[in-house]
């Protein structure tokens, strides 16, 4: 089965499509196409986008899903006279929350992704900047100001790891990639030795590991299942034997990886 799906917003969208993914990934046998239309925020914009939802709707033979977060009344009642089947996530949430908290919305376009608070966005670009400084241990004197240091095998997911808990958390993640000098003698770095209360160990099954470095480097010893299982069987045993905590990266996403690291390992998030 094919379903079209629409995420529309009068900002970016990104709320929109959080949300709808979430939701749709409940639903395994259905083929979803999915289109983000982001700042409808006049008529004539609406208006286009409903044209693309009415087209949809004839191709498919049904009516597209459409996620909005429309702020706009008067956008939003356009938005209604299409074939679509709409959620409209603001109206279903905001009138309740109100009534809950006996007061009214500021109902401001685009206010969960726009720069309302300078410091909190500081926070995010130094966040980024540092791991992007202090990636696969090329720098490792400003450890010191690291909240967390992820530690693995090459390709175990620690750089795309760090800059999630950058940008979504405000955390300072750095990343150290195990060698086989260090591998051979089961020993932690020097580096690593005095920050041993932020180390956190990814480790990955050796199938997955060589399948993604085959991706990189075909038909080499780096991506052999044999230097693989290795490795993962080396780095787990220096976790265990420094007492480093550590999760298994292998069918988990970045965003579940995130959160995991910073449940077990007791972070404090910096960005709401």
């Amino acid at each position: 089965m094919k379903r079209t799906v629409f995420f529309i917003s009068d900002g970016t969208g990104i709320t929109a499509e959080t949300l709808g993914h979430s939701l749709l990934a409940q639903f395994d046998g259905i083929d979803f196409e999915q289109i983000t239309i982001p700042y409808v925020n006049n008529d004539t914009r609406a208006l286009d986008a409903v044209s693309r939802i009415n087209k949809a709707a004839t191709a498919d033979n049904a009516p597209p899903i459409v996620f909005d977060t429309i702020v706009n009344e008067d956008v939003r009642r356009i938005l209604a006279k299409s074939n679509g089947f709409m959620i409209d996530i603001f109206s279903s949430f905001l009138k309740p929350l109100e009534t809950a908290l006996g007061a009214s919305s500021s109902y401001s376009v685009g206010k969960s992704h726009s720069i309302v608070n300078n410091q909190s966005y500081d926070l995010r670009i130094d966040s980024v900047h540092f791991a992007l400084d202090n990636d696969d241990g090329a720098r490792t004197r400003h450890y010191d100001l690291a909240d967390v240091i992820l530690v693995g095998v090459s390709r175990s997911g620690k750089t795309p790891t760090c800059l999630y808990l950058a940008l979504q958390f405000g955390v300072k993640a750095a990343n150290y990639p195990l060698t086989d000098d260090d591998l051979d003698d089961l020993d932690l770095p020097r580096a690593l030795k005095d920050h041993r209360s932020k180390l956190f160990g990814l480790s990955i099954e050796p199938e997955r590991l060589a399948a993604i470095r085959t991706e990189r480097k075909p038909n080499s010893k780096y991506a052999s299942i044999q230097q693989c299982e290795s490795e993962v069987r080396g780095a787990e045993a220096i976790f265990n034997r420094y007492g480093i905590p550590f999760i298994n990266s292998t069918h988990a996403s970045i965003e579940e990886i995130s959160t995991m690291i910073i449940e077990a390992a007791g972070i404090k998030r910096r960005l709401a």
